[in-house]
Order: structure tokens, then C-alpha cells, then sequence
């Protein structure tokens, strides 16, 4: 796997390859994009051209601890992807986001290489940690050696469908494999730890600066910009969803059932059907089912 050495420190990324539009794949908290696999897979069946880059942020999945003192607060782990468009020369990329609203900070400051915005479930305005499982990683924080107490129980893989961890992040298991590769590194290695509760300390700050983003910023991204939303998402209120298609100017909404917020992999077809169509320049339904 390719490496690039940034600001904060060296991250990992894929890069697919290929001749067609460049999709830049953000990810969540104690994941990386392997997220977006089942998707790419879709995306392929069905011809679409692409190439895609898939960077491992330092949001708790990554391999290698971060410099001591870096910035990793919710908009420096953001910037950290325009340091790897720069890096890479890719320019009028599609940015596409799930569950973690970062990438959204970067709206009107940093988005110069950002032609297209595909924003899919993810944290809006000030719903920042989301929910119990957003909750609970922001109490463990706030504790000495409470990210690795949180942690260490996630072993034991019947508790990573409870509510409070990623039970309400999928309809469907994540596979225990990559569930494994995900949660590999906070559980082994201090320094992950280290940089995973100083993102998660930060989370005021981050309301601040995603609310600020989604309210001031965003009405002012023309360009193309796709919003794909579970309305049975309890996580993500359904409201966001259409209200951030509402804000942007070129903003569609499509909504996707039976799937909670990580529609990549609960619905990977369905959400490739609505990518797919908006990479190639057609304009995607209203609506998607699965």
C-alpha cells in the first residue's frame, strides 16, 4: 500500500488506478476505507470508470501513530486530505463522505481541488459526536486510559452489535474479518490510542467548526453536489439529509432504504447506482430502494 508523509505524520492509501473521474473515499471513526469496498466492487460490475483513492486517516484504524503535537482535531485530520490531492496533483476530484462530517470543514477554505461533493450519511451541523456510540467515545476521552478501557472489550466481537459501539452504524454485521483489520491498531498499539483520544477531546470544537461549515459555508459550494441519505438511519437525523440539499446550490437528494449509516456496505448496489450516475454527469433519482 502506497504511503504519503504529511503534516500530521505518514498515512497509508489506496489508489485503484484508471482512466476515469477521480473519487477521493473519506471514512469513519475506528475504520478506513475498506468501508467503500463492496461499493467499488458495484461500481465496477456496472462499467462506470473511475479511479479511486482511499486514505487511512488517523481517526483511530491508521497504522502508524501520528507526531506528537499534531494538529488532530477534527479540521486538521481534514486537511490532512487536500495535503494528499496536493501531494498526488489531483485537481476536480469528487470528495465522497461518510459518517465522519470532516471533510465538510473544508468547504470554502480548502477546497480548491474539490470539483464534485458526495456526501453520504454523515455528521451535519452540530450532531457532533452522533448518538450513543458518539457519546460514549467522547466520555472515554475525557477519562486517563479510557480509550483503551472502551476498547479492549470490542475483542470480544458479540459486543460490536451493541448500540453503544457499532451496532447502529450497520443493519447488517460488518464482517468479523474486517471489523478485525479495523479495530487491529487502537487495540495493539498506544500511540493510536493516543491520537484517537486526542481527536475525540476535541469534539466542541468540532461542532463549532462542522456547524459553522454546514450553515455559513456550504450555500456558497456551486458545483455539483449529491446528498444520499437512510431515512431508518439512527444516527444521522433524516432531516440533515435534505436540509444539506436544500443549502448547497446544486444540491440533489436521493434516500436509500433499509440501511442505517453506512450505506456502503448495508446497500452497496443501490448507492453505486446513484454515484455511479452522478460521476458520469446524469442527474441521479429523487429516490433509491434497495
Amino acid at each position: 500500500m502506497p504511503r504519503a508523509t504529511l503534516s500530521a505524520g505518514t498515512i497509508d492509501y489506496e489508489d485503484t488506478g484508471g482512466d476515469g473521474p477521480v473519487i477521493v473515499f473519506s471514512h469513519g471513526l475506528l475504520m478506513d476505507g475498506s468501508v467503500w469496498h463492496p461499493l467499488l466492487r458495484e461500481l465496477r460490475a456496472a462499467g462506470v470508470p473511475f479511479r479511486a483513492i482511499l486514505p487511512t486517516l488517523p481517526l483511530g484504524s491508521h497504522r502508524r501513530p501520528m507526531r506528537p503535537g499534531a494538529d488532530l482535531s477534527m479540521g486538521g485530520i481534514a486537511r490532512l486530505i487536500t495535503e494528499l490531492l496536493e501531494r498526488l496533483d489531483l485537481r476536480d476530484v469528487t470528495l465522497a463522505v461518510v459518517d465522519w462530517g470532516g471533510p465538510l470543514t473544508l468547504v470554502g477554505e480548502y477546497d480548491e481541488r474539490i470539483g464534485r461533493l458526495a456526501i453520504v450519511a454523515c455528521e451535519a451541523f452540530d450532531n457532533v459526536p452522533p448518538g450513543l456510540p458518539g457519546r460514549f467515545a467522547a466520555a472515554a476521552g475525557l477519562v486517563p486510559g479510557g480509550v483503551n478501557a472502551a476498547l479492549q472489550p470490542l475483542r470480544w466481537r458479540p459486543l460490536r452489535r451493541a448500540p453503544f459501539t457499532f451496532g447502529w452504524m450497520s443493519k447488517r454485521p460488518v464482517p468479523d474479518a474486517v471489523m478485525d483489520a479495523w479495530l487491529a491498531p487502537a487495540l495493539t498499539q498506544a500511540g493510536v490510542r493516543r491520537d484517537l483520544r486526542a481527536y475525540v477531546r476535541a469534539a466542541a470544537q468540532a461542532r463549532r467548526d462542522l456547524l459553522k461549515a454546514c450553515e455559513l459555508r456550504l450555500p456558497g459550494f456551486d458545483r455539483p453536489a449529491l446528498v444520499v441519505w437512510a431515512p431508518e438511519d439512527r444516527l444521522m437525523p433524516r432531516e440533515h439529509g435534505a436540509r444539506l440539499a436544500a443549502l448547497l446550490p446544486q444540491g440533489r437528494l436521493v434516500e436509500i432504504a433499509d440501511s442505517y449509516t453506512l450505506i456502503p456496505l448495508d446497500q452497496p448496489a443501490a448507492l453505486a447506482r446513484a454515484l455511479g450516475a452522478f460521476v458520469s454527469d446524469q442527474v441521479p433519482t429523487a429516490s433509491s430502494g434497495s
